[in-house]
């Protein structure tokens, strides 16, 4: 008889202090556990790309755009970066002959280009028939001139655009550096 009870204490024992442990389990791997992830909403607001692209291509209407941290995985949850990679890609109005005065100047050698891999939610906002015209030139300038207007809180740019003279339409890939 005193066996049984043996056995039955050495459950009970098992169970008590399996519990927690368990408990402790389940919690971490949630919190590890990658959300699903959600793509980011289509924004149209206009401040921050005046902000941050406006000095170089003029005053922006009628965008598009996504921003988003390109490094996050897992909804937020994860261990976070000491540097994070913010990216912000869409495609606004510039001001009436905006884009011809760009890709006018001879300094930046302007040629025909494309958007590479535009996200699936901005797809419908690039027209079909748009001619793009893209500089390297360019590129370097306006990633330059970001970086060089000391927005140390709005990161260390470095991106792509394209222009279409037509409709004075500019399409932004730039991703901001943040350490």
């Amino acid at each position: 008889m005193d066996m049984q009870r043996g056995r039955t204490n050495r459950r009970r024992f098992l169970l008590i202090a399996g519990l927690p442990l368990l408990t402790v389990s389940a919690g971490t791997t949630y919190l590890m556990w990658p959300e699903p992830s959600r793509p980011p909403e289509v924004r149209t607001d206009l401040e921050p790309l005046n902000r941050r692209l406006g000095p170089f291509l003029g005053e922006l209407t009628d965008a598009h755009w996504l921003g988003y941290d390109i490094d996050d995985k897992g909804g937020g949850r994860g261990i976070p970066s000491p540097d994070s990679r913010i990216r912000v890609v869409g495609v606004a109005h510039l001001p009436p002959g905006g884009a011809a005065a760009i890709t006018g100047r001879p300094d930046h050698a302007f040629a025909p280009g494309e958007p590479s891999g535009p996200p699936a939610a901005l797809k419908k906002h690039l027209p079909a028939a748009a001619v793009w015209q893209h500089s390297p030139g360019f590129d370097a300038y306006a990633n330059g001139r970001g970086a060089a207007a000391g927005q140390a809180d709005d990161g260390i740019p470095s991106g792509r655009y394209l222009f279409d003279t037509a409709r004075d339409l500019v399409h932004f890939d730039v991703v901001y550096l943040f350490t």
